[in-house]
């Protein structure tokens, strides 16, 4: 059977009753069936079909009269394997014993499980949410790699769960939701607790999701984050492109897509300037790794003292080098890291521009699984700790897909959903995203 696409649709019919649970859970077990051994994204798990039939029909005894269902009511979903979750074990992607990394089940986890959320399973990700790969390929593609390190939870998004939880600490979530072609949202640093998730870097570690389009990520939004408000659609946005150093580190096809979709939205009447910025990428670069290593070589100095041959070399290198840094260094870089939102959001007033807008990616999902693709898109903003979200945005010729990106000021994440729902919706009436040789040059206007 055909399920609808958008998570408050499938949420709504749930509800009511005019989905029933038990054939939802038997559709989703066909598509595990059909899809999982193609892109393994979820871990294995030993009577996942009984478990999921089982809690099925607790959750309809509980919640027996329609008028009163909770809102996401027997909705299946995906957490990356860095979440703690009860009745499951976390592996963080290692080889570590589970045991070592036990603990109380993360508060994210909580707020959809007591809105009626189903554990379709743990997720592949990266080992400790770095660079090492897990077996996890794109499902549009399953000779390219889907990303990482949130790699299950954006592969499970495509056709197996409507709303999968996943980290970003770089761009664990932008990224791969754009190599998969789906909506990935990161809500501004600390707007979602990170209580119970093994932390990879605390001062840079966001909790986000994936699903289908913008009103799932709007509708898990206001289940998740902390004081969410509803607001009424938002008017016109104006955007602002950020040119200089950050930018060109942006491939040729990433270009052609995105000057396209600038295109695009300046015939939908969308305000849109050039900010030259960012002027010192290399060093907010540096000062991103120094404070990356630095933290995770303190939260890693117990279990890589007594579990250090069991790291892979790419986690070990990073714990090696954190081990070497200063305390006043990464103080300074912590500084700058404040800094760095600060000046984001001057040049935003400056500018009188509402979103920030670039690609989400250097380029489409790199070919095999030995490297999950380069993250730089989106390192200044999750320094920044502003909210982001990347929309899919065509395909190149293979057929893989490509994201754009937009990114507000911190904690403006109510109004980059409601401007994202627009801009979704521009995208897909356009024609088909490719490069224009009418699209815009991006170049500083006069005076940016």
């Amino acid at each position: 059977m055909d399920l609808p696409a958008s998570l408050p649709d499938l949420a709504r019919q749930l509800q009511s009753g005019e989905l029933a649970l038990p054939r939802y859970i038997d559709s989703v077990l066909l598509a595990l069936e059909r899809d999982e051994p193609r892109i393994h994204s979820l871990l294995p798990e030993d009577g996942r079909s009984a478990r999921l039939r089982r809690q099925a029909a607790e959750i309809e005894r509980v919640h027996s009269d329609p008028s009163r269902r909770p809102p996401l009511y027997g909705v299946v979903i995906g957490i990356k394997d860095i979440f703690r979750v009860d009745g499951f074990e976390t592996r963080a992607g290692s080889r570590l014993p589970p045991e070592s990394l036990a603990g109380e089940e993360a508060e994210s986890v909580r707020r959809l499980r007591r809105a009626g959320g189903l554990v379709l399973g743990k997720t592949v990700t990266t080992e400790f949410a770095y660079f090492a790969p897990g077996p996890t390929r794109n499902p549009r593609n399953v000779d390219h790699t889907p990303g990482g390190s949130s790699s299950g939870s954006a592969a499970a998004a495509v056709g197996l769960c409507p709303l999968s939880l996943g980290t970003q600490t770089i761009g664990s979530i932008i990224r791969p939701a754009a190599f998969c072609g789906v909506v990935g949202f990161k809500p501004s640093y600390g707007r979602v607790p990170i209580d119970g998730v093994i932390p990879l870097a605390p001062s840079l570690d966001h909790i986000g999701l994936f699903t289908r389009d913008v009103a799932g990520a709007e509708y898990a939004g206001g289940i998740l984050c902390e004081d969410w408000k509803a607001l009424p659609a938002p008017g016109l946005p104006r955007l602002g492109i950020p040119t200089g150093p950050y930018l060109q580190r942006a491939g040729h096809t990433a270009c052609m897509h995105f000057e396209s979709a600038v295109f695009a939205l300046r015939q939908a009447g969308y305000p849109i300037q050039t900010v030259e910025t960012l002027a010192d990428f290399d060093d907010v670069v540096r000062r991103h790794q120094t404070i990356l290593a630095a933290q995770a070589a303190g939260v890693h100095s117990e279990w890589f003292r007594r579990f250090g041959d069991l790291y892979h070399e790419r986690t070990a290198a990073l714990l090696r080098e954190g081990q070497q840094i200063d305390g006043s260094v990464l103080a300074a870089a912590l500084d700058g890291q404040a800094s760095l939102r600060r000046e984001l959001h001057t040049m935003m007033d400056d500018a009188g521009i509402d979103l920030w807008i670039a690609p989400s990616t250097v380029g489409p999902a790199p070919r095999g699984l030995e490297s999950t693709g380069d993250p730089i898109m989106n390192l200044p903003w999750t320094q920044a700790g502003l909210p982001a979200i990347t929309l899919p945005c065509g395909t190149e010729p293979d057929g893989l897909p490509l994201g754009l990106q937009l990114i507000a000021r911190w904690y403006d994440d109510e109004r980059l959903l409601g401007w994202a729902r627009r801009i979704e919706g521009e995208l897909s009436e356009s024609s088909e995203i490719v490069g224009s040789p009418q699209a815009a040059t991006l170049r500083p206007a006069k005076g940016a």
